[in-house]
């Protein structure tokens, strides 16, 4: 079966929490869109994934904080980050006026 979309679609005017949809899964791999208004990760929250993360932001903008180091990466549309398994980080803000979609692969 062939499946399709477009990752600008169906985005709710109202988004009181942020938007995660599964699009496809395979062996060991998920691809999701997210999207994000204004939504950060709580207080104190890190995620620490066991899989590896490839993530791009297709629209609106984003802060996310590393925790080694205590590195922060601005991303813009086009940004992309591979994030290795287990590398503690979180969403520090994104874009209240704008939607910021993300286009994210896991895997491993």
């Amino acid at each position: 079966m062939i499946k399709g979309g477009n990752l600008f679609a169906g985005i709710p005017a109202e988004l009181p929490e942020e938007l995660a949809e599964t699009l496809a899964t395979g062996e060991g791999l998920r691809i999701e869109r997210t999207v994000s208004r204004g939504h950060s990760s709580p207080t104190d929250f890190w995620y620490d994934q066991e899989q590896t993360e490839w993530v791009v932001l297709l629209s609106g903008s984003a802060v996310i904080h590393f925790q080694n180091g205590s590195v922060q990466k601005v991303m813009r549309p086009g940004d992309w980050l591979e994030i290795p398994a287990r590398c503690r980080h979180r969403v520090e803000a994104t874009a209240g006026d704008d939607d910021s979609v993300w286009l994210a692969v896991h895997w491993g």
